[in-house]
């Protein structure tokens, strides 16, 4: 899926927000909703959320069984996405109607799925004030966890939104056991120089997010740990250049967000002086995409 496709969903969760008169966090996905005429029910069920279009009013349901109200808005707006977004009405109705979601950029490689998370990302987290929050917080993790309240939306959309909009170089990684499931990096951090990003499937290098990923109570921790690593554990880089490894478990989930940035390094990435030969090999720094 292209890029461009990807911003344009974004950017219409954004326009979604403007036209509802929202200008301050949390904007709020229930009240857009119904001023749409669109019905929206809690209901136990597998899944994060389903839309169903009918004849009469369009439905959205989104499930019980996780009760955290930040991935729960999240849901919502996910499936405001197949309504808002061209082509997707359509493409359900070939599938009769009924579309069942795993939202919050947790799984599935469907393209309407990947589109309908990033209007949930510009509907609940626009630009501005993302960047805003990011820039007058703390650096790493503690900047994530305040756009996460500020916006009221899931931790784990925060951070990839925080990583679209930080001003300063982040990279966000969410790991299952000894696996990585997704991750992305700031603009400033793709910039740094010729690194090996991890990708989705690889194995989790040697690192602290790998051992406590092998706790049995891992994710029962609630608060946020932080340790120091460098380039060459996770990219291949320098190992002197020093990255704060900042790790969430992510409870119910079985997952982990490591958030890798620091304050040592630069904004611009013309500032790097990091010599040539002495950065990383491998293809241009990015993650693939797959959630």
């Amino acid at each position: 899926m292209s890029k461009f496709r990807l911003d344009l969903a974004r950017r219409a969760g954004e326009r979604i927000a403007r036209e509802s008169g929202a200008d301050q966090f949390p904007i709020d996905p229930f009240e857009i909703a119904e001023k749409e005429g669109i019905n929206v029910q809690p209901v136990k069920m597998g899944t994060s959320g389903c839309i169903v279009f009918n004849d009469d009013t369009p439905l959205i349901l989104y499930s019980t069984s996780i009760s955290n109200i930040g991935f729960q808005r999240f849901t919502i707006a996910h499936e405001l996405g197949h309504y808002y977004l061209d082509g997707h009405a359509d493409e359900i109705m070939k599938l009769g109607g009924r579309h069942e979601s795993s939202s919050d950029f947790s799984k599935g490689d469907s393209s309407i799925e990947i589109e309908a998370d990033h209007f949930a990302s510009g509907l609940l987290m626009p630009t501005k004030l993302s960047r805003t929050t990011i820039e007058n917080a703390q650096v790493g993790l503690e900047g994530i966890i305040e756009l996460a309240e500020k916006a009221q939306t899931s931790v784990t959309s925060a951070a990839i939104r925080a990583a679209e909009c930080s001003p300063y170089p982040m990279a966000i990684v969410v790991s299952q056991g000894s696996e990585i499931c997704y991750g992305f990096m700031s603009a400033n951090f793709k910039a740094l120089g010729k690194l090996a990003f991890p990708r989705k499937g690889d194995a989790l290098p040697t690192s602290a997010t790998r051992q406590f990923n092998q706790s049995k109570d891992s994710h029962s921790y609630s608060e946020p740990r932080c340790y120091e690593t460098d380039l060459s554990v996770w990219f291949d880089g320098s190992a002197a250049v020093s990255l704060d490894e900042e790790i969430l478990g992510l409870g119910s989930y079985g997952r982990t967000l490591t958030v890798l940035s620091s304050e040592q390094l630069p904004s611009d990435p013309d500032d790097y002086d990091e010599d040539e030969e002495d950065r990383g090999l491998g293809d241009e720094p990015k993650f693939a995409y797959g959630r």
